[in-house]
């Protein structure tokens, strides 16, 4: 099991299936609903980045197609956290 939890690749998709889990439980209970919501919509856009960056491989990718990818990641969640505080 040591051995497994050093490969990025098995901890990438552990994260990924805590998050999975935890994530309907967060936006199930209306904890505070905005705060939860953005909650969730952050968690979802580090999924995405976990994703690209671990099983797309852009980890080892050119920094600029990396930095593109993170810029993106962070620009949805921000442009769908302020759609849902604006609309």
């Amino acid at each position: 099991m040591r051995e497994a939890l050093r490969q990025r690749h098995v901890r990438t998709w552990l994260i990924l299936v805590v998050l999975a889990v935890v994530i309907p439980v967060l936006s199930g209970q209306g904890h505070g609903g905005t705060v939860a919501t953005i909650a969730v919509l952050g968690l979802s856009a580090y999924k995405a980045r976990l994703v690209g960056l671990d099983f797309m491989e852009l980890r080892s990718a050119p920094r600029e197609l990396r930095l593109i990818f993170e810029i993106y990641c962070l620009a949805t969640w921000i442009a769908l956290s302020g759609a849902f505080v604006l609309l």
